[in-house]
């Protein structure tokens, strides 16, 4: 790899680390927050984007004073934010998904990344809209999976709004009451760590349950 190739790769890397990303935006950081999830949750090209810990690293930012803004306003905005997406993403699916993901040499649209989020939606049915939210990659593709399946509007929108307040206004939420410990603003890595272990709690959970309904319909 060359030189040029590697800081090319060095730059990008920097602008998925949540603590660059609201450095460098600074006044700014509260709108490019809100562009960011929307577009993990509502745009296919925002897979990528680092959506939990970017929720609880601004809400630490906003207990520290480096975004301005009052912290129901933030947890207001993303969490509208994260519901427009959802609504977006399933409009989208609804329209222009059959096309897009029966591409399987697309570069973009990786089949993995297909094939992981219809398994996990022909798992959980509904209860998936809300508990994608937790699940980086899928909760981005899953609302498209939802209007390419012509899910319910009324049931996918109750879910998608339940889900938006309880990921984003509680992530952000979560940062802000804690980013005045003085051990978690030393630590800001390894609470990063613990977020994306936290995320998963609900998916343990529906797999334990699912386990639990398995054995019970043997027995019987």
């Amino acid at each position: 790899m060359t030189p040029q190739a590697i800081t090319v790769q060095a730059s990008i890397l920097h602008w998925l680390d949540p603590l660059y990303i609201i450095d460098q935006l600074g006044p700014f950081a509260l709108i490019g927050l809100c562009v960011i999830i929307f577009a993990e949750c509502g745009l296919l090209l925002g897979f990528f984007l680092p959506g939990d810990s970017l929720l609880f690293i601004a809400g630490l930012s906003v207990a520290t004073g480096a975004i301005k803004q009052p912290i129901w306003l933030v947890a207001v905005l993303v969490t509208l934010c994260a519901i427009v997406g959802n609504v977006c993403g399933y409009y989208i699916g609804r329209s222009a998904g059959p096309a897009l993901f029966n591409k399987p040499d697309s570069k973009i649209f990786k089949k993995e990344y297909v094939d992981k989020t219809h398994e996990f939606f022909e798992k959980y049915g509904p209860r998936a809209i809300f508990l994608a939210r937790f699940v980086p990659i899928v909760r981005t593709f899953i609302t498209a999976f939802a209007g390419v399946g012509r899910m319910d509007q009324k049931k996918y929108f109750s879910y998608s709004v339940v889900g938006g307040i309880v990921w984003a206004a509680g992530l952000l939420l979560l940062g802000f009451y804690l980013g005045n410990i003085e051990f978690i603003k030393k630590n800001i890595e390894m609470m990063l760590i613990l977020i994306v272990l936290i995320s998963v709690v609900p998916i343990v959970f529906e797999v334990l349950k699912a386990r639990r309904e398995k054995k019970a319909a043997q027995s019987a």
